[in-house]
């Protein structure tokens, strides 16, 4: 018989008392929370986020929650679709490496837009965030690679789960809710690789956040469902992938944590990318007036690498994100992997455009996900070459706390001016702190 997965997540969920989080962990939420905040400010004016709210304002309920980073305020589930696309539509939010899965973003816009009009502490939104990206990553590790493979953008299929437990937690579901909270999440999991390069993708964890959020709702009204949605038959996991090991989700559930394992991107593309713009500012900084005469770029990658990030020509700056030449190129020629270097404008530069059909790139199964080997052809006949081992950002180099203030300075302060942000960042810091989320989420408007 086939061991009751949903139900003793549930239970766990449920049960689960905020100091019985590692201090490592809860630390590694607070950073995964100013990230993510950081990214959704940043995103806020990004065009897609206009044609979202022009899309839900005729639908949308009492204003109870605050759109980050706008001064528009929403209902809590239409907060939590546009939260959850803005801090995902610039590809710079977090990534949890082994199921490249970007938690936060379906987690933290269901919570905080749940939480803010109920005036829940800091404290209890950061044991939500946490417990939410555990389920979420727990359930993506269950099923990848197969279910990512397939054609499912793992951060909206498996990040509705995270955004149920997250919410089931703030308005205290019993366990037979919460068990039906997962089945009604299961049956709302959506999210297809196809749309990588347009709006859409972002659409995913924004919602991954709302559909969450309305499981935990629905469950609250004791609005049932199966109380095997994840591992049946005809449950989620059987119908989303080839493979299914639920000892990923239940194994040492509460004694190891996926949650502590989240990474921050330095780059605002796709993160198979992020060895090869290393590199290239490397050898930028390395050639100086020697990259005008470059005649070749080769890269041996990873073959995840060419499988999500080929378009070889990109039109837009949301197709930039997944083109691992114009990456190559814009590092090489202006240092550049920020939201800037993947603008429309940028991927029609005419100097960006001539070098980047001079790189080419090569599949290698020996390559790590987070390595590259670059090499350099000049017009004169020599050559130059470079391995990356680890990419900053990565698990072994992370970024750091300053690195992280430095991001979210960068994106936020155009948007909310310098001393704003800067208030904004040090509230989020202090998350804990507060007895009451609003704090932080009136910070986050324009003035």
């Amino acid at each position: 018989m086939t061991r009751p997965v949903t139900r003793e997540l549930a239970e766990w969920t449920v049960s689960l008392r905020g100091d019985d989080i590692p201090e490592p962990v809860r630390a590694e939420g607070v950073r995964s929370f100013v990230n993510w905040l950081g990214c959704a400010v940043g995103g806020s004016a990004h065009e897609t986020i206009d044609r979202g709210l022009d899309a839900v304002r005729p639908f949308t309920g009492t204003a109870r929650a605050q759109v980050i980073g706008r001064n528009e305020r929403l209902d809590e589930l239409h907060a939590a679709l546009i939260n959850g696309i803005s801090s995902h539509v610039l590809d710079y939010d977090d990534t949890h490496l082994k199921t490249i899965i970007h938690p936060a973003g379906p987690i933290a816009s269901a919570v905080l837009a749940v939480a803010e009009p109920r005036g829940i502490s800091g404290q209890d939104v950061l044991t939500a965030l946490v417990v939410g990206m555990e389920v979420e990553c727990r359930i993506g590790n269950s099923v990848y690679p197969d279910h990512y493979d397939r054609g499912w953008h793992i951060t909206g299929t498996a990040g509705v789960f995270g955004a149920a437990a997250a919410v089931g937690r703030l308005l205290d579901l019993d366990a037979r809710q919460m068990t039906w909270a997962y089945s009604l999440a299961a049956t709302q999991s959506s999210g297809l690789r196809e749309m990588f390069g347009t709006m859409t993708k972002s659409f995913h964890p924004g919602r991954a956040a709302q559909n969450g959020a309305m499981s935990a709702f629905l469950a609250k009204a004791n609005y049932d469902s199966s109380e095997q949605g994840i591992e049946a038959p005809r449950g989620w996991a059987n119908v989303a992938s080839t493979k299914q090991d639920y000892d990923e989700i239940l194994g040492d559930l509460g004694k190891t944590w996926e949650a502590g394992l989240n990474s921050y991107k330095p780059y605002a593309c796709g993160i198979v990318i992020h060895p090869t713009i290393d590199g290239c500012q490397q050898l930028r900084a390395k050639l100086g007036d020697r990259i005008a005469s470059i005649a070749s770029v080769g890269l041996r990658t990873h073959p995840l690498v060419l499988e999500l990030t080929g378009k070889k020509a990109p039109a837009t700056g949301l197709e930039g994100k997944f083109s691992v030449y114009h990456a190559a190129a814009t590092a090489l020629l202006y240092g550049d992997g920020s939201p800037t270097a993947f603008t429309d404008e940028m991927v029609r530069d005419p100097r960006v455009t001539a070098l980047r059909d001079r790189v080419s790139a090569q599949s290698d199964n020996a390559v790590h996900e987070d390595e590259v080997y670059i090499s350099v052809r000049f017009e004169d006949g020599s050559t130059t070459e470079l391995h990356v081992e680890h990419a900053i950002g990565s698990i072994s180099r992370p970024l750091s706390d300053e690195q992280i203030v430095t991001k979210f300075r960068n994106q936020s302060i155009g948007i909310l001016g310098e001393a704003a942000a800067d208030e904004l960042i040090r509230t989020a810091w202090q998350l804990e702190d507060h007895d009451d989320i609003a704090a932080i989420t009136r910070l986050s408007a324009p003035a």
